[in-house]
């Protein structure tokens, strides 16, 4: 009994240290190129009411409540959203905003599980359209280090990140009405 113990012991100990011995911070992304022009496309993203249209995680949960504060778009812009046990609750602020090129936002999730992470959006003119990059950065708590031995999440949020990159393509090229 007392060896069962201790193999447990030990093996919890090495599932921490190498928990701990992952990266401090996270990076994940995802790019789509979209027939449309950067114009057309960042209103749709500089404008936190016309989401609903587009992002993966309004259509997790349709009834969620949300909350504007702030300018109507741009930089200063605030959405706060509380949902189900997939959505969970969190806050996001439009930190910069260059026209037609990039958005920069805080976001902080309350809930299920707090955190503050970086969310950008990047538009560059490719070819006849605009090449949309979207990413999410930030600090791995030890937490969010342990869990990322169980949970791909650069596969799980990157999914998500692909869903969005796709309705907004629909939504730019004119395929999804608005």
């Amino acid at each position: 009994m007392f060896t069962v113990l201790v193999i447990i012991l030990l093996a919890i100990l090495a599932l921490l240290g190498v928990a701990a011995t992952r990266p401090g911070q996270f990076r994940i992304e995802r790019s789509a190129t979209i027939q449309a022009s950067p114009e057309r496309i960042f209103p749709l993203i500089n404008d936190f009411h016309r989401w609903q249209a587009w992002s993966p995680y309004e259509r997790k949960d349709p009834a969620m409540e949300r909350s504007y504060e702030g300018p109507k778009v741009g930089e200063g812009a605030i959405y706060g959203w509380n949902g189900n046990k997939d959505i969970g609750s969190g806050r996001m602020q439009i930190t910069e905003s260059i026209p037609s090129s990039r958005i920069e936002i805080r976001l902080e999730f309350f809930a299920p599980f707090k955190a503050t992470n970086t969310a950008e959006f990047v538009l560059e003119p490719h070819g006849e359209g605009t090449r949309v990059t979207w990413a999410m950065h930030g600090r791995s708590s030890f937490m969010h280090k342990l869990m990322g031995l169980v949970f791909n999440m650069d596969k799980l949020v990157g999914k998500d990140f692909e869903e969005g990159l796709g309705h907004l393509r629909g939504l730019s090229e004119g395929r999804v009405a608005a």
